[in-house]
């Protein structure tokens, strides 16, 4: 869609498919920030006065996006309440995941973070979510959660022997997975 360093003109709207969004720093260290699914909103910044794009986003699967200028979106904010109030809802909504992610890299283990990750990848609060992730490679959960791709091949087996995840070229995430990140 983007691109780290490109003019921020618009923001993004995710109709169907996935998006990654990813800094690259100036060591050339990648992280994934988040991935975002149908319903949500990116690229914000170019509201609030960001000239460049401070991150990458990049489709995961074959995915249709709406793009929205800056003076477009700003006019919508204004004059449609109803499409203010939901893109008020899903920054607020962001907001307080990016809090508890923030709580979670510092407080939580490699394994409970990964465990958290998941779920939220599985969409497993939504009652008619499939539980199901795209797909994803280890190495971008690893990014994810700031920890090595072996540690994640470790922890995956783990919650695979102990029936909390299947995987054979899709991934499902069984409700019961919640018990490792509640379990202290």
């Amino acid at each position: 869609m983007f691109s780290q360093g490109d003019p921020a003109l618009a923001v993004g709207y995710v109709r169907s498919g996935g998006i990654r969004l990813s800094v690259l720093s100036r060591m050339g260290k990648e992280a994934v920030v988040a991935m975002l699914g149908p319903g949500e909103f990116f690229g914000e910044g170019a509201l609030a006065g960001q000239t460049r794009r401070i991150e990458t986003a990049a489709a995961v699967v074959p995915t249709t996006v709406m793009m929205i200028g800056r003076e477009a979106m700003a006019s919508l904010l204004r004059e449609q309440p109803t499409f203010s109030d939901r893109f008020i809802a899903h920054m607020l909504a962001r907001n307080i995941r990016i809090e508890a992610d923030l709580v979670d890299q510092l407080f939580n283990s490699s394994e409970k973070r990964l465990a958290r990750t998941l779920l939220l990848l599985a969409r497993y609060a939504q009652p008619e979510s499939s539980h199901t992730v795209p797909q994803i490679s280890q190495e971008t959960l690893a990014e994810m959660i700031g920890t090595t791709r072996s540690r994640v091949n470790f922890f995956m087996n783990k919650f695979r022997k102990l029936g909390l995840i299947e995987y054979n070229g899709t991934l499902k995430i069984h409700r019961s997975l919640l018990s490792v990140v509640l379990h202290d």
